[in-house]
């Protein structure tokens, strides 16, 4: 069987503007694919390195160079960053919850006794 990387790879070069870049292109595609992203086209293609050449290649994936590129991996740290924050303080608020659960049941628990007991001596005179 005749894989796509044996064979000469044509691509639109104003789109793409080298190998070198179709090759980062194709490999994060390839890594996405491997995590259990869909393929965006239909191929015969049995490996996830194959099928992302392809869609490099007909033009099925968005990408970013430059300035552009910089920016975005900004913001992407950026919101990371948020996300993380936002991730444990709602941890600490859901731990602070618990507490707050926990000191509840405690209250609750005693003021059931109390009442339990206060039932039984009036019950006993």
């Amino acid at each position: 069987m005749v894989d796509i990387i044996s064979l000469p790879v044509e691509f639109d070069k104003e789109r793409i503007d080298g190998r070198f870049r179709l090759v980062n292109i194709a490999a994060q595609r390839a890594r996405e694919l491997a995590s259990g992203a869909e393929p965006k086209i239909k191929t015969k293609a049995n490996k996830v390195s194959t099928l992302a050449i392809q869609e490099a290649i007909l033009n099925k994936l968005e990408f970013l160079t430059g300035e552009e590129a910089v920016k975005a991996k900004e913001e992407a740290k950026r919101i990371d960053f948020r996300r993380v924050l936002e991730d444990r303080r709602k941890e600490l608020e859901l731990e602070d919850l618990s507490e707050l659960e926990k000191d509840l049941q405690i209250y609750m628990h005693e003021k059931e006794e109390a009442t339990s007991s206060n039932e039984l001596y009036e019950s006993e005179e």
